[in-house]
């Protein structure tokens, strides 16, 4: 199991190999996450997006699936693009998207580690702009990173707000997995 560490602050400062961005499908930037990457990274992360559009992924990014580009201007090499699901609300479907949610930091971290990362820096996937309630978003992040078969050695959860920590850090407390706790940056 990798290193789980938990701070508050900006992911598009963190100094690891590989940013992960919550992307949507398109990969061509939008708003949260994905638009401050976008932002920090420059055009290059643009560019870099639409080739693959142009190339691999002409549909663009299935939810749960993740793709890697370089990370322009950010204080990392790549950054990792993951697409999370949007909250349908209780019921049904919830349990279905729950998985894609869990297939989503799986994949984002095989992806970071097949590039050879040691380090990578997360975001709360589909808990901002897509609305997924944060006490099962902490729950599903913490577990898939933790029962990942493939990781960098050190996982960061970089999270937005001091609530959002103490979820993260409850959540990883309800499983059993120990996290270091760092200060906010």
């Amino acid at each position: 199991m990798p290193r789980i560490e938990l701070v508050t602050g900006d992911l598009t400062l963190e100094r690891v190999d590989a940013i992960v961005n919550a992307a949507n499908p398109s990969l061509l930037g939008g708003g949260g996450v994905d638009g401050a990457i976008h932002r920090a990274g420059g055009p290059e992360v643009l560019a870099a997006c639409r080739r693959i559009r142009e190339t691999m992924l002409p549909d663009g990014l299935a939810t749960g699936d993740a793709v890697a580009t370089t990370a322009g201007r950010l204080p990392a090499r790549w950054v990792v693009h993951a697409v999370g699901p949007v909250w349908p609300g209780p019921g049904p479907e919830a349990a279905a998207r729950r998985v894609r949610l869990a297939d989503a930091y799986r994949n984002a971290l095989r992806v970071a580690h097949g590039l050879g990362a040691a380090s990578v820096a997360l975001p709360a996937v589909s808990a901002g702009v897509y609305g997924w309630p944060a006490d099962d978003a902490a729950e599903v992040a913490i577990g898939s990173v933790a029962g990942a078969t493939a990781s960098p050695p050190l996982v960061r959860f970089v999270l937005f707000s001091e609530r959002m920590h103490e979820t993260f850090s409850e959540a990883a407390s309800r499983l059993g997995v120990e996290v270091v706790e760092l200060d906010a940056r």
